[in-house]
C-alpha cells in the first residue's frame, strides 16, 4: 500500500520538528506532507530549514481546507491511502502500521484510530458530547462508532477521491456519518493519544460545545440534503 501521512499545521513551530522526527523514527521511509495552513509563526521556516515536504497555503483556510489540500496531493500523486495526523504531538506514529493492517485485512474504506475500543471514556463534558455524537450516528446509520471525534483517520483511495472532489467534505463526524449511510465500511483500532506538546488547542470549552452542537445538528438534519 502506497501511504501518505497528511499533517495539517497552523502555528506549530514548537512541535512540528519533534512530530516529524518521531514519525521518521517510528515509521521510517513513510511519505508525508505538511500542509502549512498560513501559519503566522516559524512553522514554514522550520519546514524549509529541515527540508520537509510541504504544501504552503498563503492564508489560513482552516482544518477542512488544509486537509482537502492534502487529499488532493494524495490523489494526484497516486497514493492508495492517506492518514490524517496531528502536528502537535498528540498522535503516536507507531499505531499507523496496525491501522494499515486493519484496512488491508478488512477492506475498510476508513480506519479510525480510536481511544475507546477497549478503553472506557472518561467522565467529562467533552466525552459527554462524544457520546451524544456516537448515539446520533448509531440512530441515523446503524453503525457503532466509539470515537467519532478522533483526528487520526486512515482513508482508502476512493475516500481520498471523495474528499478531494467535494468542497463541503471535511474531516468531521458529519462527513463520517454521511459516508457510512452511503455504504462506507468503517473500522476502529485502539490507540493511545497524548496531550499536545505545546501551544493551545483551538477547541476551548465554548468552542467545544459549539463544535458538538454543530456536528449533532449536521448529522441529524443537514446530511440528508447532501449530494
Amino acid at each position: 500500500m502506497k501511504l501518505l501521512v497528511i499533517i495539517p499545521a497552523y502555528n506549530e513551530e514548537d512541535s512540528i520538528v519533534s512530530t516529524i522526527e518521531e514519525l521518521e523514527r517510528e515509521a521510517p521511509g513513510i511519505d508525508y506532507v505538511i500542509v502549512n495552513d498560513g501559519s503566522k509563526d516559524n512553522t514554514k521556516a522550520l519546514c524549509r530549514e529541515h527540508g520537509y515536504t510541504m504544501l504552503d497555503l498563503p492564508v489560513n483556510i482552516g482544518l477542512t481546507g488544509g486537509f482537502q489540500a492534502g487529499m488532493k496531493y494524495a490523489l494526484r500523486n497516486g497514493y492508495d491511502a492517506a492518514i490524517q495526523f496531528d502536528a502537535d504531538g498528540q498522535h503516536i506514529p507507531s499505531y499507523i502500521s496496525s491501522m494499515v493492517r486493519t484496512m488491508e485485512e478488512t477492506k475498510a474504506d476508513i480506519v479510525i484510530g480510536s481511544r475507546f475500543v477497549t478503553e472506557s471514556k472518561p467522565a467529562s463534558l467533552r466525552m459527554l458530547g462524544s457520546n451524544l455524537i456516537s448515539t446520533i450516528i448509531k440512530i441515523t446509520t446503524g453503525a457503532s462508532i466509539k470515537d467519532p471525534t478522533s483526528g487520526m483517520r486512515l482513508f482508502s483511495r476512493p475516500m481520498i477521491a471523495c474528499f478531494s472532489e467535494k468542497p463541503d467534505f471535511g474531516p468531521e463526524p458529519d462527513s463520517l456519518a454521511y459516508l457510512i449511510r452511503k455504504g462506507a465500511h468503517v473500522e476502529e483500532v485502539q490507540v493511545s493519544m497524548r496531550e499536545r506538546e505545546a501551544g493551545e488547542s483551538y477547541l476551548t470549552l465554548g468552542r467545544s460545545i459549539e463544535y458538538m452542537a454543530r456536528a449533532c445538528i449536521s448529522i441529524l438534519f443537514v446530511q440528508w440534503f447532501r449530494s
